[in-house]
């Protein structure tokens, strides 16, 4: 390769002339990995600059690092130190600002000893520069010399989330390497529309944690009012350390959602929400209606991902589902919510009876929440009482939902069907449910009170019993298995990936989740 493309910044600062002069040496171009230093013999004598041999050192270990072949992930080993990393010490400062690999300095050289990383990005095959931040170097010492992310933790006096946050920002800017995640789909569930495997491996794990029975609210759609005994705050740590070995394990992030009945009605729900913010989870709540206090003090404690509430209808139906007054609180709510920033969900049970009122509430609330979004109702427990439209009403419905959103920024999809809609007017499919259709014991799991863990709460679906096994026992059990397998006739359907139906209403129809496709599946 020509000297003038590996070190394409020091023909630039010598100019041609002077380029041509200090490269004549018949040996120069089968001998480039020596030009730095003799470029270093000669920096300071006018006309080359003083940098000019620690620019060059820099040039040719970017040269050298393009040329690197990435190592495969494989399915092996733990975090660690991408490999195509390099440490550059030099003695002049703003060097990355010359080099146009990604630098983010704009100060011309200056005299004083730095360091500068350089590495190829995985998967892009970037090559990229940066001078070190703090947090970068803590990191790569803590991979280098195998320190738990719990020990550094404790070491330097601050919460594990913050080692955790170190570490994925180490991994976005590809300064780390990950194995990959071990929640992936099991047979065959493509292909995948994205033509890779985004919706078939699942980097996020969410736990959806049902605290308490306990509610103010007694809603005529409710899928449990049984009596359920309340894990005790000291078994309720011992959840979240399994939930975290549970994560390092299938090596994905954790994410927990507190819900209830009405979680903040769980006598320690505050010491649990700062323990489990500590752990590094991504943590949200799935509530009733509640005060500015109590928002702030979770604030202070770590923002949640997402608050979300619900609402039924407009003020009349709403208030027919929910109770008198919720309607108001609601409200007021998400303008708490908003003013202390903290992303809110608006979530709908669908039913024959709301299906006219679901468009105009969402645009009653366009300004008041981030993103509003509905499930499809499950016909048992109080919901056994209440109807859901026809296939064809419901049909229809989809259509004149997917048109309002483009319209309507807050208007989210989510149920799986939509994609029906959306491959028909010609548009690439979403996620789904959960980002991978139905996520029911794939990319999450329900908690109940009392231990027990169902693939999804919408509808009795036991898999086990934190109690007496573990999370990964229980993830990897027959029982689990077969809810996360799809039903027989949704085989050979090319949205298979990213949808799968609605389980709890196939099973709530009377239906078998394992052989009958979704009872609404117009496709």
């Amino acid at each position: 390769m020509k000297l003038e493309t590996i070190f394409p910044a020091c023909r630039s600062i010598l100019g041609e002339r002077i380029w041509q002069q200090i490269i004549s040496d018949p040996h120069a171009d089968s001998a480039p990995e020596a030009l730095p230093g003799r470029f270093a013999m000669i920096a300071g004598d006018w006309p080359v600059p003083a940098y000019l041999g620690d620019l060059a050192a820099l040039e040719w270990t970017i040269h050298a690092t393009a040329g690197m072949m990435e190592s495969d992930r494989g399915d092996a080993g733990e975090t660690a130190i991408n490999p195509t990393l390099s440490l550059v010490e030099v003695r002049w400062k703003n060097l990355t600002s010359l080099v146009g690999v990604g630098g983010e300095s704009i100060a011309p050289p200056q005299r004083g000893d730095d360091r500068v990383l350089v590495w190829k990005v995985p998967g892009t095959g970037e090559v990229r520069t940066c001078v070190p931040t703090d947090e970068d170097l803590l990191v790569l010492k803590m991979l280098e010399e195998g320190i738990e992310a719990k020990t550094l933790a404790k070491m330097g006096g601050f919460p594990i989330r913050a080692v955790y946050g170190a570490l994925d920002r180490a991994r976005e800017k590809g300064l780390i390497k990950s194995p990959s995640t071990r929640i992936v789909r099991e047979g065959d569930f493509g292909p995948d529309p994205t033509g890779d495997r985004t919706y078939l491996d699942a980097p996020v794990f969410t736990l959806q944690w049902h605290l308490t029975q306990a509610c103010e609210l007694r809603c005529r759609h409710c899928y449990d009012r049984t009596e359920r005994e309340t894990i005790t705050f000291a078994g309720a740590l011992e959840v979240l350390d399994d939930f975290d070995r549970f994560c390092r394990t299938k090596r994905v992030r954790g994410a927990i959602t507190f819900t209830g009945g009405n979680p903040l009605l769980y006598p320690d729900f505050v010491p649990l929400y700062r323990a489990a913010s500590e752990y590094g989870f991504a943590v949200a709540v799935l509530g009733n209606p509640t005060e500015r206090p109590v928002l702030e003090e979770l604030v202070s404690i770590q923002k949640p991902d997402f608050f979300q509430l619900s609402l039924e209808g407009l003020a009349e139906h709403d208030e027919w589902i929910r109770g008198p007054g919720h309607f108001g609180r609601t409200l007021r709510c998400l303008e708490v919510l908003r003013e202390l920033g903290i992303y809110s969900m608006v979530m709908l049970t669908l039913t024959k009876d709301n299906l006219g009122q679901t468009i105009p509430l969402a645009q009653l609330l366009r300004e008041r929440t981030d993103i509003f979004l509905f499930n499809r109702l499950s016909r048992v427990g109080m919901g056994a009482k209440l109807e859901l439209p026809s296939r064809e009403e419901y049909r229809s419905f989809l259509e004149e939902y997917v048109f309002a959103s483009k319209e309507n920024h807050s208007l989210g999809l989510k149920d799986n069907l939509t994609n029906i809609v959306l491959t028909q007017r010609g548009e690439a499919p979403f996620g789904g449910c959960t980002g991978f259709g139905c996520g029911a014991a794939f990319n999450f799991v329900a908690l109940l009170a009392d231990g027990e863990v169902h693939a999804c709460r919408k509808f009795p679906s036991p898999v086990g019993n934190i109690h007496y096994q573990s999370l990964a026992e229980i993830y990897d059990s027959e029982d689990a298995r077969r809810y996360r397998r799809r039903p027989q006739a949704c085989s050979g359907c090319a949205l298979r990936a990213v949808c799968g139906g609605c389980l709890a209403v196939i099973e709530s129809n009377g239906l078998d989740i394992s052989r009958d496709r979704d009872p609404f599946c117009f496709r």
